[in-house]
């Protein structure tokens, strides 16, 4: 499974599911959007496990994709979540920093040196793992280290894609990152480049801003894919949306709280988010749409603070509540739902990241060396 196929499943409602392992991590990016330490916690194990023997052939996500902090701290458990989604037809996907190979490229010289061999049984059990460099990363693991796992992997068989960061789109970092990387590997290993985010440990640092976006008419139709998708968090709780404010603060807004993993599964979490007229219309239309449509002037107001918070605000404004039920419930919502999912599944994983990553860098994801 190729880096592209993701992204191109990426706006496809419960097509997916993102699940945070731990919040443990070794590394002390200065970057890092989820604040993640050795000393942070995580969801409980065995309801990861039990949430995820609840897959069935005929009710489970397309891919399962695993993140952190740290996934490869607990190999086991991301191995045998593979292992129990790929019983039921779930494909499976891990992000990594790759804290097990600093040091690596220095003095190895046997195939199989640098991975351990728990960690190796864990990335053996999924179908793409995925792995982050950027400046503020090679200062915890270098760049040589990182490529020899790359390559490692790529020769055993399995997908790889790597996960770029810079400060914004003119960083020189990317552009000389990128082309090192496609020159390394021939093209063979697709990249994802984004700008970082003023979340977790980047909040305060100097320089981190949102990117900049054009000003939307309200009234236009803005699809959001980031309610694509359900988010198992580090608490156990399971969001609608892959916002790291909605992904961190409690309590989660009402539309967006798809239920625990203590007490759903998945056929219950997948119901509840194709059912809801509120995501529907996120999804079809997004949030500022249907503040301007079917709010008042408070509404609109809110929606001026920009998508996500106009989204994460929908609960003060029970008028826009009213207008997605109205509008998105029953099976002409489903219709709307599935029709601008087609939509953006039709305009391919180029177009997806050109909207949601780095722009300037979006025909990486689908390099023409990548195995089909």
């Amino acid at each position: 499974m190729e880096l592209a196929e993701l992204m191109a499943l990426r706006p496809e409602p419960a097509a997916g599911l993102l699940m945070m392992l731990t919040r443990r991590c070794p590394l002390s990016c200065a970057h890092c959007s989820t604040d993640s330490t050795m000393a942070a916690g995580g969801p409980d194990p065995d309801r990861l496990l039990r949430f995820v023997g609840s897959f069935t052939p005929q009710d489970r996500p397309d891919v399962l994709m695993m993140t952190g902090g740290e996934p490869l701290m607990m190999p086991e458990l991301s191995a045998e979540l593979a292992v129990r989604a790929r019983r039921a037809g779930t494909r499976s996907a891990l992000l990594t920093g790759a804290f097990f190979a600093r040091g690596a490229a220095r003095g190895a010289s046997r195939a199989r040196e640098v991975i351990p061999t728990r960690v190796r049984r864990a990335i053996d059990a999924v179908d793409h793992l995925s792995v982050s460099v950027d400046a503020f990363h090679e200062r915890e693991v270098a760049r040589a280290d990182v490529f020899r796992v790359v390559r490692e992997v790529l020769e055993s068989g399995t997908s790889v894609s790597l996960h770029l960061v810079g400060t914004d789109p003119l960083d020189p970092y990317l552009a000389e990152t990128t082309a090192a990387v496609r020159r390394a590997f021939e093209d063979r290993v697709p990249m994802l480049v984004n700008t970082v985010r003023p979340v977790g440990r980047a909040a305060g640092r100097p320089g981190t801003r949102p990117p900049v976006a054009a000003p939307l008419d309200p009234l236009r139709s803005a699809p959001c894919s980031m309610a694509a998708w359900p988010v198992v968090t580090a608490d156990g709780t399971v969001v609608a949306c892959c916002n790291q404010d909605v992904v961190d603060r409690r309590p989660v807004p009402a539309h967006l709280l798809l239920g625990h993993v203590a007490e759903d599964d998945w056929g219950a979490v997948r119901g509840r988010t194709l059912a809801s007229p509120v995501l529907r219309s996120v999804r079809s239309g997004g949030p500022l749409r249907l503040l301007a449509r079917h709010g008042g002037p408070a509404a609109r107001a809110a929606g001026e603070a920009g998508t996500c918070a106009g989204c994460r605000a929908l609960p003060e404004h029970p008028e826009a509540l009213a207008g997605a039920a109205r509008v998105a419930s029953g099976p002409a919502g489903a219709l709307l739902d599935r029709r601008a999912a087609r939509r953006r599944r039709e305009a391919g994983p180029v177009a997806y990241v050109r909207r949601h990553g780095c722009a300037a860098y979006a025909d990486l994801v689908a390099l023409p060396g990548a195995a089909p």
